[in-house]
């Protein structure tokens, strides 16, 4: 049985994520309040696989996240984009007409905007997760208010769904990334089957020193699918670079990153993986 640290609780799109990901394993979920406790749970048992959203196609990226990727001891063996969708539950006694308050996540409430905006008489509140939303309502038994979240909390959490799919934007996706202890990464992961890799290197202060980067990895034939730059703390206007790419030949994205390093001042694989499907 596999361990998973994620994010959150039951019913939370990472739990669904997780269960996705890993759909013909048995696995063991470790629910966690935030992201850091997270990498703190495989720090804690290198046996432990850790799952977080790294970005998402209408909110952007999670930046905290990538400042923790880079700083703990994992490497990332495997990525998952799960479509987001939205529904809108209460408890069973409650109706339409009783609601007066629903509760939310602030991203999914804001990926729900049109739909809130044809309800204006809704009170909207602001709370930690989505999942954890339905789950309090449930608990405390609160009449009159509703939760935004995935249509597999209600059933957990004894819920009625009012209404589904309510999200603004129907190709809504958010991208996780699976991470363990370098030392498992082998067990975890087919390096036949590896066609993505995630790096992030800073520069000399200097002009064109991003073009010249940017033009090898070109010239080696690796899709560059994403690129995200980060401050350095206490180095003004200096960056971290993240970089996201794809290949088909793994010697050749071998011979790029090696042609890229002397051109960077610092330089490390975040994690080599196949590139994930989207999953509905």
């Amino acid at each position: 049985m596999k361990r998973i640290a994620i994010q959150g609780i039951e019913g939370s799109y990472h739990d669904i994520a997780a269960h996705q990901f890993f759909h013909d394993e048995e696995i063991e979920l470790l629910c966690c309040s935030t992201f850091e406790q997270v990498f703190d749970a495989l720090r804690q048992d290198p046996t432990v696989i850790g799952m977080a959203a790294i970005e998402n196609t209408i909110a952007g990226s999670l930046l905290h996240n990538y400042e923790l990727l880079r700083d703990a001891p994992v490497t990332i063996v495997g990525e998952h984009k799960l479509r987001i969708s939205h529904s809108i539950m209460c408890l069973p006694e409650d109706t339409w007409d009783d609601i007066t308050e629903v509760n939310s996540h602030p991203v999914a409430l804001m990926q729900c905007r049109d739909f809130l905006s044809r309800h204006p008489q809704l009170k909207v509140v602001e709370t930690e997760d989505t999942a954890g939303a339905a789950a309090d309502i449930s608990r405390q038994q609160q009449r009159g208010h509703a939760a935004i979240c995935s249509k597999f909390a209600a059933p957990i959490y004894g819920m009625k769904i009012l209404e589904e799919g309510i999200e603004t934007n129907k190709h809504n996706f958010t991208r996780f990334l699976i991470f363990a202890n370098p030392s498992r990464a082998n067990l975890l992961r087919n390096i036949l089957t590896t066609d993505k890799a995630s790096i992030v290197f800073s520069l000399p202060h200097e002009e064109g020193s991003l073009s010249q980067v940017l033009s090898v990895l070109s010239f080696y034939k690796l899709n560059l699918t994403k690129i995200q730059s980060l401050p350095i703390i206490g180095r003004e206007w200096e960056y971290l670079f993240y970089v996201d790419v794809q290949f088909t030949d793994y010697t050749r994205y071998s011979q790029g990153i090696d042609a890229i390093r002397p051109l960077t001042s610092e330089l490390k694989i975040l994690g080599e993986y196949k590139n994930g499907k989207e999953c509905i």
